[in-house]
């Protein structure tokens, strides 16, 4: 079982095997469809596609961010769809190193099911290695999805400023409010440490080994338990990189705020930090 991290060469070995699913999560926030058009050109074999608006966020329910978290009753249903049961290894990729498809890969193990991973180097990779590729759109045949939520990996605007811990994942120029290309506000909340998600990989894009991410984190954590610490970014995407990061180090899993800066700053009294 696969529960991080994964190679292009061991995927390469199971893309035929009936108890794989292979996820193509690309997208990008300039053009929404163009991840969808992207995956039909071309993508791994078997591998079906799932848009980061339509299957990976749900309209506003539990707070007011660009990329609300679904409720586990829709979250199981668009699952399922893909055709993921309890018996299915998961395997997603996009070209942003993760940064999409690690939100799947953490809505998966939110909601139980641990065998899923990330391809380390994403499309990218498989087309270095000059592995095979499929055109055109695939559907796998729905299966019934029924895991359960870990309420605890998840934490409302509310439970924030109380958390020993909060590490914003953004790029340091948003964290300290010198730049903001997406949200209105720039900022920070107010406590929130940085840890840009991705100091997890190298130039090549692939991902750091576990020792060096778990020095990396140790360094921000302290004396901090993942369990005890907040991660959030824009809108609760990049920061589960990061909550991947955390679990292939070694160190265990972080809680995840959601509705993160995007969310936060839809109510006018709370408190923002900015640098001159």
């Amino acid at each position: 079982m696969f529960t991080t991290l994964i190679d292009v060469e061991t995927l390469s070995r199971h893309v035929a095997d009936p108890d794989w699913v292979v996820v193509d999560c690309r997208f990008s926030l300039d053009d929404t469809e163009w991840g969808r058009r992207d995956y039909e050109t071309a993508h791994i074999p078997g591998a079906v596609y799932a848009h980061l608006d339509e299957v990976l966020s749900n309209p506003p329910t539990t707070d007011n961010g660009r990329h609300p978290l679904p409720p586990p009753e829709i979250i199981r249903e668009r699952l399922g769809q893909l055709g993921i049961a309890a018996d299915k290894q998961v395997v997603a990729y996009d070209t942003a190193n993760g940064m999409i498809a690690a939100r799947l890969w953490w809505m998966l193990r939110y909601m139980g099911h641990e065998a899923a991973a990330v391809l380390d180097g994403g499309w990218q990779a498989w087309q270095a290695a000059d592995l095979p590729q499929q055109t055109g759109i695939e559907e796998n045949a729905p299966r019934q999805f029924s895991g359960a939520p870990r309420t605890d990996w998840v934490v409302l605007a509310k439970a924030v400023p109380n958390a020993p811990l909060l590490v914003d994942s953004r790029a340091p120029e948003r964290y300290h409010g010198r730049e903001e290309p997406i949200d209105p506000i720039p900022g920070r909340i107010p406590g929130a440490v940085n840890y840009f998600y991705q100091k997890n990989w190298s130039a090549d894009g692939l991902y750091l080994s576990p020792e060096q991410i778990r020095r990396q984190l140790k360094a921000v954590l302290g004396d901090t338990t993942p369990a005890e610490a907040i991660f959030y970014c824009g809108s609760g995407v990049s920061a589960c990189v990061n909550l991947l990061a955390l679990v292939h180090a070694g160190l265990g899993d972080g809680r995840l705020y959601a509705g993160a800066w995007s969310d936060w700053i839809t109510n006018p009294a709370r408190p923002i930090e900015r640098d001159a």
